[in-house]
């Protein structure tokens, strides 16, 4: 056999070898900052969407903009229980089957007023008690609860539309009025 083919064969099947993990064809890859979770892409995509639902974009930016999306993961990876976190998986994970059987359509693929609508029903529905409406509810109130948690303490919402003050300074006015449209800090 000739020496410098059997070489340049080695060399293709070593390269080939080498390019093979790489070629990874598995499903969804898990992200690793939620490790406790185990969120895919498409997870994240469709809370991002459920943020943007809760909170949209109008003259003010919206959640996803902000990347609330992010921070939800991040208080139900790292400050639930595990009861509490099985519970919004199995939520997140019936969701968007969910709501195809109750609305006809899958979450993911509603335009914004039917998806708002949508999740409005869902929040207020109180006759369903099977498991998988109860799970599902559990995880629209904690994404709610901590979407609005994290665009109110958000720096946008913090400098921008709620100036903050740690403490009064010199300009104190304790009998202000308040001006329709100005912007005040509720929280101090």
């Amino acid at each position: 056999m000739n020496r410098r083919l059997a070489l340049k064969q080695l060399a293709l099947a070593a390269g080939g070898l080498a390019l093979i993990p790489s070629c990874d064809l598995s499903e969804e890859k898990v992200l690793a900052a939620y490790d406790e979770l185990k969120i895919t892409e498409s997870h994240l995509q469709l809370i991002q969407k459920l943020v943007d639902t809760l909170i949209p974009e109008t003259e003010l930016k919206g959640a996803a903009a902000l990347g609330v999306h992010d921070f939800v993961l991040v208080m139900a990876n790292d400050c639930m229980s595990s009861d509490e976190q099985s519970q919004f998986l199995s939520g997140l994970h019936e969701f968007d089957g969910y709501t195809k059987k109750t609305a006809g359509t899958r979450f993911t693929k509603m335009d914004a007023p039917k998806a708002a609508k949508t999740v409005e029903a869902i929040l207020e529905e109180t006759t369903n008690s099977d498991k998988e409406a109860e799970d599902v509810r559990y995880f629209l109130q904690t994404t709610k609860k901590y979407t609005i948690q994290g665009y109110l303490q958000s720096e946008y919402v913090m400098t921008e539309l709620m100036p903050f003050q740690l403490v009064p300074g010199p300009d104190f006015n304790g009998k202000k009025e308040i001006v329709p449209g100005e912007k005040v800090n509720i929280n101090g």
